[in-house]
């Protein structure tokens, strides 16, 4: 089964740390990167740029709206996503749980709804 890591932090943690901090921690995805990749888990992933970037749709009453900024204001922001194939939940909360932000932050594990598509 497909799964969805949602990676969530305060995205100014980052600008907080220690340029050695930031190496370390840019080393440690690094490494869980290359860890579910040799594994044969890893499906996708990629960092997001900073809420500041993100803009919010809405269609009301037939009308599209656009909103600056992500949909909900909260403490923590989604700053990056990794998609895996897992067993089962567990499997899929054990390779969370080995992400950098689960320390600082959250880890959403979140199952990929499967559809099947007509060919």
């Amino acid at each position: 089964m497909r799964y969805l890591l949602l990676i969530y932090e305060t995205e100014g943690n980052w600008a907080r740390m220690s340029e050695a901090e930031q190496g370390k921690t840019y080393q440690e995805y690094m490494d869980f990167t290359a860890r579910i990749k040799k594994s044969g888990h890893h499906l996708a992933g990629e960092p997001l740029q900073p809420t500041s970037t993100a803009t919010t749709v809405r269609v009301k009453n037939g009308k599209t709206l656009t909103t600056d900024g992500p949909f909900a204001e909260t403490r923590e922001q989604l700053g990056g996503f990794y998609m895996v194939e897992a067993q089962d939940l567990d499997e899929a909360t054990a390779m969370a749980a080995q992400i950098p932000a689960a320390r600082t932050g959250s880890i959403e594990v979140r199952p990929i709804m499967p559809i099947e598509r007509p060919e």
